[in-house]
């Protein structure tokens, strides 16, 4: 999911703390700890009494470093995983060398007020560059991709559509080390049991042998490898394919493929449909039933005069629905349970979306046909919560207002939209907050 090129960890002569370097194409700013030595102190000559020291300085109950926290919160964790079933071997590989990674913790509590609209990401996700390049990668890999298709029956572009999403194909798949990742954010404690389960499934991939320490990178949050598996996800799905005898979803490109498809067909994958294609709606069309969860056949979506973009067929499905990530003004799809598997691996519509039209693309099929509402301002996070609260206030319940964009607030403006005599497209605008608040 980063374009920026891959680079290996750095190994520097003391203990350092570095921001992963692939963040800093965000902007972020690589912060590294001073390690120099301590010159050696002047030889002592008489002088007055020194200003005594502030107390706070020098207290037994000043507050321990977060070195020291973290020391003891690694010491701790070490206990449980003893219990277990960790071996001294395992824990020692893993954690004489760990490392706090203070920016992490901010990375894991920075919340971007700017959302960005689906087609702002799709242009950045499906470039014409990435297109041509996955074609190549997909090429280079097409023996590995074609065996785990035939194997779990998804198809090889939505295996590299995956690999392309996550790792740029493998160009940039994270520097940081795993076990310094998940044993920072344990110790931070905003997620706790979440990090610490993570932990411990990837101390059992080291035990297991299918990777060692050193090569145990990946992202700041802990995921792994060229498609970006948590170690928990890693430890039920990742196959060995190459027959090694080990499930290496970072160099083995047989193994990275059949991992992505047994997640994927283990998730509901259906061998032999479609994820869905972009339709025109006829006019007069009820968006009120557009809204992603009202189902039926192609053929019946058909006779009310839904058609593929310049003649097109529309895909085949049993059970379709209508999709408008960009409301009324924007493309339209129709999209099949294949759809919500992609959201499985990662619950945004966006990148479901991107995953299935960069691996349309990789087949040589079309671009998107019909035009993004390029004018239309995304709301912002806060903007999103006052939404949400205004919403709310009026009986449209939209849950707690937590500045996302979730199904409960999409339904809850379609809800407004209705009552108002608005077009029920669920999309938030700025001219929509503007009506709701007073």
């Amino acid at each position: 999911m980063h374009a920026t090129r891959f680079l290996p960890r750095l190994f520097l002569p003391c203990p350092a703390l570095a921001r992963p370097l692939w963040a800093l194409s965000l902007g972020a700013t690589l912060l590294l700890a001073a390690c120099a030595s301590r010159p050696p102190e002047p030889a002592a000559t008489p002088a007055a009494p020194a200003a005594a020291t502030p107390a706070a300085a020098v207290s037994p109950m000043s507050p321990p470093s977060p070195e020291a926290g973290f020391a003891r919160w690694v010491e701790g964790f070490k206990v449980s995983a003893r219990r277990a079933g960790i071996s001294e071997a395992t824990l020692h590989a893993a954690f004489d060398e760990v490392q706090f990674l203070p920016q992490l913790i901010e990375l894991d509590r920075a919340q971007p007020e700017f959302n960005r609209p689906v087609w702002d990401y799709l242009d950045r996700a499906i470039t014409p560059q990435r297109v041509l390049n996955g074609q190549k990668k997909l090429q280079q890999v097409r023996a590995e991709a074609d065996a785990a298709a035939a194997r779990y029956g998804v198809p090889a572009s939505i295996l590299a559509g995956i690999w392309g999403m996550e790792s740029d194909f493998g160009r940039n798949y994270g520097n940081t080390p795993v076990i310094d990742a998940l044993a920072t954010l344990g110790y931070e404690g905003r997620r706790e049991a979440w990090a610490r389960g993570e932990l411990l499934a990837a101390l059992k991939i080291l035990q297991s042998g299918d990777i060692d320490r050193a090569h145990m990178i990946g992202s700041w949050a802990g995921a792994m490898g060229q498609t970006q598996f948590m170690p928990t996800v890693f430890l039920a799905h990742a196959v060995d394919a190459d027959g090694d005898g080990r499930r290496d979803i970072w160099a083995s490109m047989a193994d990275v493929m059949a991992s992505t498809a047994q997640f994927l067909a283990r998730s509901g994958w259906q061998s032999g449909q479609p994820w869905g294609g972009e339709v025109v709606l006829p006019p007069g069309f009820d968006l009120a039933r557009a809204d992603g969860e009202f189902k039926q056949s192609t053929a019946q979506w058909a006779a009310e005069g839904l058609r593929g973009p310049d003649g097109a067929p529309l895909p085949e499905l049993a059970q379709a629905a209508v999709f408008l990530p960009a409301g009324a003004r924007g493309p339209a799809f129709l999209i099949g349970p294949n759809f919500k598997v992609i959201l499985r691996y990662n619950n945004a519509t966006s990148y479901a979306l991107g995953v299935a039209l960069l691996a349309q693309r990789l087949d040589g099929g079309p671009a998107v046909r019909a035009a993004w509402p390029r004018d239309l301002q995304p709301l912002t996070r806060s903007q999103t919560r006052t939404l949400q609260s205004a919403l709310n206030e009026r009986g449209f319940d939209s849950g707690t207002p937590d500045g996302l964009m979730g199904p409960a607030t999409r339904e809850a403006v379609r809800r407004y939209q209705r009552s108002a005599g608005l077009v029920p497209d669920g999309y938030p605008t700025l001219e929509l907050l503007q009506r709701l608040q007073p």
